[in-house]
């Protein structure tokens, strides 16, 4: 399986979410807290071209988005490609 990881923040329902659907399609992924670490945002929003919003999902090196498009993968039938399952 493929390193996932997710940048969140706590008070974030679209996090929860996300975070939700990677736990019922049993993935194990790495979670960073911009809150709880806020150096890791600049980070976050480097990798994510801009982007500031979390989440921030990234299988390996590939950007996935946000939660709308986690869930638009796992719609079009693309994400357990993606998560090499």
């Amino acid at each position: 399986m493929k390193k996932v990881e997710i940048y969140t923040s706590p008070l974030c329902g679209y996090c929860h979410a996300a975070k939700r659907l990677l736990q019922q399609k049993g993935v194990n992924y790495s979670e960073i807290n911009v809150l709880a670490q806020p150096a890791r945002k600049s980070e976050m929003m480097k990798r994510a071209k801009g982007r500031h919003t979390v989440p921030q999902i990234f299988v390996d090196e590939t950007h996935v988005g946000g939660c709308d498009d986690l869930y638009a993968l796992e719609q079009t039938g693309k994400l357990n490609a993606l998560l090499g399952k």
